[in-house]
């Protein structure tokens, strides 16, 4: 018998949504460039420059080497600078979205890297710039990869958000922590996993449909 009311569990799941999906746009919103950045300053790339490019993939490598649970904690101070509180759903937000921007521009990097040289070639021999190289070829035929990588980028969000709980983000994670192992309640634990089941699944469908539709258009 689950020991808990269903708007609670209801409101943990928003909470859990609502971290996801505002640090999966900050994510996307800043990761796309950083890996345009990435791809356009590599060896031939439209912005070739191997010193912004070897501080760039540096500096990503660095944010991406942390374990989440210890940029949570690392960030703290930061958190509190921005959102006031270093607890709380927004407060998550903060880790998630540096944790989840690197992440994706690598994702995002190695997407654009698999665009045909040649769509390159030809807008460019057609007078298109280099924003017209990045509008018209690389972002277009990237799409569906690009698609694939952010929900894979969700769903590793979903988890560390899950595990933010272990310092009172919010959401499911906390549920688990404070209702199903603090307290022994088994059944909450299995609730809380099965719901989290249930949404990485329907991101992980949603994202695999749409990028088939991108795909095929």
């Amino acid at each position: 018998m689950l020991n808990l009311p269903l708007d609670r569990l209801l409101g943990s799941l928003g909470e859990t949504v609502m971290m996801t999906a505002v640090s999966g746009a900050i994510s996307f919103a800043v990761g796309l460039p950083l890996g345009l950045v990435l791809v356009g300053t590599a060896q031939g790339g439209v912005w070739e420059n191997r010193w912004i490019n070897k501080v760039v993939g540096a500096i990503v490598n660095g944010f991406r080497s942390l374990p989440f649970i210890i940029l949570l904690v690392a960030l703290i101070p930061l958190t509190r600078l921005i959102v006031g509180t270093s607890i709380g759903t927004a407060a998550a937000i903060v880790p998630l979205s540096i944790s989840g921007i690197p992440y994706f521009g690598r994702v995002s990097e190695a997407a654009l890297r698999e665009v045909d040289g040649g769509m390159v070639e030809a807008v460019r021999a057609m007078g298109g710039g280099n924003w017209t190289i990045i509008r018209e070829a690389l972002v277009p035929e990237a799409l569906p990869s690009l698609i694939a990588g952010f929900t894979v980028t969700l769903v590793l969000l979903i988890g560390a958000s899950a595990m933010a709980g272990a310092v009172g983000a919010g959401g499911l994670g906390d549920l688990a922590i404070r209702y199903g192992y603090q307290r022994f309640e088994t059944s909450i634990m299995v609730a809380v996993i099965v719901v989290l089941i249930a949404l990485v699944a329907l991101v992980q469908a949603g994202g695999d449909r749409l990028a088939k539709f991108v795909d095929h258009r």
